[in-house]
């Protein structure tokens, strides 16, 4: 089996930076895909950035700029740096990975961004 853990999310004021770190443990000899989603209050869940193995990054065009992906393969954790956030930021983040080459996805619990003055 494989946990996700996610930390990092709070309350932030406009114009701030986070960063939220998804760490995972359990049978992982790869992880294949790293994925960072958000889900605002009322509002379904969208894709906000993934990081293949081979280092392949996309993001969604409302964080492009603002927003990184990265990963620390030692460390089995993916990490979403956040710059220049905005009220509407505002949601609870999921990270979602694949391992060793299976179709199975894996979510972590989620954590809370909050940006507010």
């Amino acid at each position: 089996q494989v946990q996700l853990v996610e930390s990092g999310g709070g309350l932030v004021q406009p114009g701030g930076s986070l960063r939220l770190s998804c760490a995972a443990s359990g049978s992982i000899f790869v992880i294949n895909t790293m994925h960072w989603y958000r889900q605002a209050l009322g509002k379904q869940r969208e894709l906000v950035a993934t990081l293949t193995s081979g280092g392949i990054t996309n993001y969604a065009d409302f964080v492009k700029g603002r927003f990184t992906i990265s990963s620390d393969n030692a460390k089995k954790t993916t990490y979403l740096w956040m710059n220049s956030l905005q009220p509407e930021d505002t949601a609870v983040y999921y990270c979602k990975v694949t391992v060793n080459y299976r179709p199975d996805t894996y979510w972590g619990q989620g954590t809370q961004v909050t940006v507010s003055s």
